[in-house]
């Protein structure tokens, strides 16, 4: 866990006003009992985790890729080549929509706009990125780092307490 009490404050703030101001159908399905707290949301996002992120093209029509993310200071890290086609949407339009979806498990919804890592935060993030695997992904070409700055975001777990309990985390 890489959260600050003031990081973990500001995303359970997120994550409360996005399920307020979520429908009645979502808030259904991701009820009290299946929604995750900051804390237990970080505690499950350890670690690289297969998300994919949502892009449009320049005439509208999205696009959905997988890729690498990494759950860091309370929102998502993740990179592609800048040759890529999600690079090139993202740079000319950052909306974008991110989720990690683990079967029935466990699923990480958010909206948002991307920012390119630049300065001390890239080398941070390149740092923990390198430790996981083995090398900078700086070193793999031409490849561009971003930030997701959430506007909008749920943690659901359909079986809270047990997936929770499975994996160690504790809140």
């Amino acid at each position: 866990m890489f959260e600050t009490p003031d990081e973990l404050d500001r995303l359970q703030s997120l994550l409360d006003a996005s399920h307020t101001r979520s429908t009645e159908h979502l808030r259904g399905i991701i009820n009290d009992d299946r929604t995750l707290s900051a804390t237990q949301l970080v505690g499950l996002l350890t670690g690289m985790k297969v998300i994919t992120a949502a892009t449009v093209t320049a005439r509208g029509e999205p696009r959905i890729s997988a890729m690498d993310g990494h759950f860091l200071h309370g929102t998502w890290t993740f990179s592609t080549s800048r040759t890529s086609a999600k690079a090139r949407h993202l740079s000319s339009r950052p909306a974008v929509s991110v989720a990690h979806v683990d079967g029935e498990a466990l699923a990480v919804f958010s909206h948002g706009h991307v920012v390119e890592l630049a300065g001390e935060e890239l080398a941070a993030v390149d740092e923990h990125w390198t430790s996981h695997y083995g090398s900078s992904p700086l070193s793999w070409g031409d490849v561009v780092m971003w930030r997701l700055e959430p506007t909008w975001m749920v943690g659901y777990a359909f079986q809270r307490e047990r997936l929770l309990a499975e994996r160690g985390v504790t809140a």
